[in-house]
């Protein structure tokens, strides 16, 4: 039976093609998710796709990638600028992480231009869209192999 890759979404994501389509493009998480799957399919792994508003809820799945898992996607959203939290799971488990976003950080608000996640993942994604999710897919097979 093939590993899982855990590939999980924090605030507001749930809301992808309806909130700020300018900026977080028009396909839906569901959308996002289906050709996630397909494509990790694709590479030999099962998926688990997975959205949460609430930082306890996201540590606690971060943990479960870690102790389950072969490797984590995570797109923290708001979480990834402003959770230590979030931080510290992920630095404690022994699976390569990818971190994803949707909108290029770094031409947004200043806020936005820091993540605590930046620091623990192996790679960084950002600005492609919902194609990100795809590539960072393609990472976590390279790291595993």
């Amino acid at each position: 039976m093939p590993k899982s890759v855990y590939v999980l979404n924090g605030p507001n994501l749930n809301m992808l093609g309806q909130r700020e389509p300018e900026i977080y493009g028009s396909e839906s998480l569901d959308d996002i998710a289906n050709r996630t799957k397909k494509h990790l399919k694709t590479l030999g792994f099962d998926c688990e796709f997975r959205q949460t508003n609430s930082e306890a809820e996201l540590v606690n799945w971060i943990q479960e990638a870690g102790r389950d898992g072969a490797g984590l996607i995570i797109n923290a959203a708001a979480y990834s600028h402003t959770s230590v939290a979030v931080r510290d799971a992920l630095s404690a488990v022994a699976v390569p992480i990818i971190e994803v976003h949707l909108s290029n950080i770094f031409t947004r608000e200043p806020f936005r231009h820091h993540s605590h996640v930046s620091a623990v993942a192996k790679g960084v994604i950002c600005g492609l869209g919902a194609h990100g999710y795809l590539l960072a897919a393609d990472a976590l097979k390279e790291l595993i192999s």
